[in-house]
This record gives structure tokens, C-alpha cells and sequence, in this order.
């Protein structure tokens, strides 16, 4: 049996005369939470898409759970999924509209208070869904997508919109399906909490898998950068310039410098920046996390 719950190579969607994908090559291993990461228009929903048998590929293969995604049948009942957020029935409750989709599902009536309770609803299973809030609504969508006790859980931004203890309850409620055995494929803008809670990362670029692998070995890649304010916005383009003309790698933005280099090399840069007229108000040595990662590996430079 396979030990890998995605896998796809060389998998492309064209779209009149553009790759909306373009040969993705990805792996995501039982049992791990995988972040799936890309600019607005990067192909991540097509590829979502792709996976659940929604749309043909135009090329290459893919497989969910060992089974080819041209057979969709095959997997699919093995397989949950939120995408474009949920949709219920305003006038019914929660727990009324989860026994509609069992029913039509054809799964067993007792899934529905087993799952309310484990997406933290079971205390609110018999109000009307229009009374629900946003983050209640999306654990009510994740509740119905894990109707079929899914070995694979695919989600498109499930935290959309949420306010942060929204964005915390669905983290939390994904880190514990993980941890007894679901698989979690998660699309999402929010990078602070994917790197929170992901093992592995698949970054797409224009349609092109840019990283795929585990969310450490990402880091590994990276270099410690600084993060520079002056005085004056405008002497900005002097400090990128001065680091550049020194071997490193900068650019700008969010009105701030950012600078590849050691944390050593800091004294050196104000030093130059002094002896440049610069005056520099902000110097702070980091460690690159996912968001800024993210936009170094997508050329996104704001």
C-alpha cells in the first residue's frame, strides 16, 4: 500500500493559450498536515480541483490514496473537502443539515453528534446555521466534509475571513484530526498559522511548483536576512544599494530594507550607512519564517 496520500507528477491544466498548472511534481505522506501555498492566480484551486476529479488534467498523472486521479471514484469516498466555503440550508440547524448530507451520502446517522462534538459545535447542533457565526460555519463545513471518516482532508482556505480565535479553533481542530491519522491538505494566505501547524509545504509560483518537501528542509534553504527603516524613506534605495555593492542581496518593501546577511554583518552595514549620510532608525537581524520566505521564493516584493 502506498505511503503517500497525494502524489503528482508532472501534472499540467492549460487554459485557452496559458498553463494554469504547468508539470507540477509534489508528494504529500500519510498521516502529515501539508501547507499549500501561492499567490492569488498561482493554480493552487485549480490543482484542488484537478485532485478531486473536478476537472481533467490537460497532462501528466496524479494520485490520491494510490489510486489515479482520472478514477476519481475510486477514492473519493475516502476523501473530504471544503472548497469556496460551505454551503447549508439557512432555516435548518447545524445537526439538521449534517443528517441531510449523511443521508444523501448514504453515511451512518450517528456520524452527526460524534462530529459536532469534535468540531466544537455540539453545544450549538440544534441552532439555525444562519445564526452561526463565521468561524462556526466553517467548522460545520469541515464537519461535513469529514462525514465520510476521510483518510484524506482537503481544504480551501478554511480560515477565510476569521477572526483570530476563529483562525485558532480551526488550527487547533486540524492539528488533532492529524494527530489521529487524517491526512490535511490545506490551502491558505494565512502563512503564520500554516507554519504553525504544517510538516510539509508545496509552493506554487505561476503555475509551477517552486518547493515541495518538508516545511524545515524550506528553511534550511534560506539565508538570516536584517530588516532596515532610515530616517527618511527615500535614503532606503542609498542602504539597498550600499548593501548590493557589498555581495549582498536586498530589496525593499513595506517601506523597510530587506538585506540577505549575517547578523554579524549589521555593525558593518550602519557603519557604511553613517559614513553615507544615512541615518538608520531600525536594524533587527532575523530568522526567516514562512511569510517572508514566501516572498522571496515568489518574487511577490509588495
Amino acid at each position: 500500500m502506498s505511503k503517500l496520500a497525494i502524489s503528482v507528477d508532472d501534472l499540467s491544466k492549460k487554459y485557452g493559450t496559458g498553463l494554469a498548472v504547468s508539470h507540477a511534481k509534489f508528494e504529500v505522506p500519510l498521516g502529515t498536515i501539508c501547507g499549500f501555498v501561492g499567490p492569488n492566480g498561482a493554480g493552487k484551486t485549480t490543482t484542488i480541483r484537478m485532485l478531486l476529479g473536478l476537472i481533467s488534467p490537460t497532462g501528466g498523472k496524479g494520485e490520491i490514496l494510490g489510486e489515479p486521479i482520472t478514477s476519481p471514484d475510486k477514492y473519493l469516498s475516502s476523501v473530504g473537502a471544503m472548497i469556496e466555503g460551505p454551503a447549508f440550508y439557512p432555516a435548518l440547524s447545524g445537526a439538521e443539515n449534517l443528517r441531510v448530507l449523511a443521508t444523501l451520502g448514504g453515511f451512518p446517522q450517528e456520524r452527526v453528534d460524534q462530529l459536532l462534538k469534535q468540531v466544537g459545535l455540539a453545544e450549538r447542533g440544534k441552532s439555525k446555521y444562519k445564526t452561526y457565526s463565521l468561524g462556526m460555519k466553517q467548522r460545520l463545513g469541515i464537519a461535513a466534509a469529514l462525514l465520510p471518516n476521510p483518510k484524506l482532508l482537503i481544504l480551501d482556505e478554511p480560515t477565510n475571513g476569521l477572526d483570530p480565535e476563529g483562525i485558532q479553533e480551526i488550527r487547533q481542530l486540524l492539528r488533532t484530526l492529524a494527530d489521529n491519522g487524517t491526512t490535511v491538505f490545506v490551502s491558505s494566505h494565512l502563512l503564520s498559522e500554516l507554519e504553525l501547524i504544517s510538516e510539509y509545504l508545496v509552493m506554487l509560483r505561476k503555475g509551477e511548483v517552486v518547493f515541495a518537501g518538508p516545511i524545515q528542509e524550506l528553511f534550511d534553504q534560506q539565508q538570516p536576512f536584517m530588516i532596515v527603516k532610515t530616517e527618511r524613506e527615500a535614503d532606503l534605495q542609498r542602504i539597498i544599494e550600499i548593501a548590493q555593492n557589498a555581495g549582498h542581496k536586498a530589496h525593499k518593501r513595506d517601506g523597510t530594507a530587506h538585506i540577505e546577511g549575517p547578523a554579524e554583518w549589521a555593525g558593518v552595514l550602519n557603519k557604511l550607512a553613517f559614513e553615507s549620510g544615512v541615518l538608520i532608525t531600525q536594524l533587527s537581524p532575523q530568522v526567516p519564517n514562512l511569510e517572508e520566505t514566501f516572498f522571496e521564493m515568489t518574487g511577490d516584493q509588495k
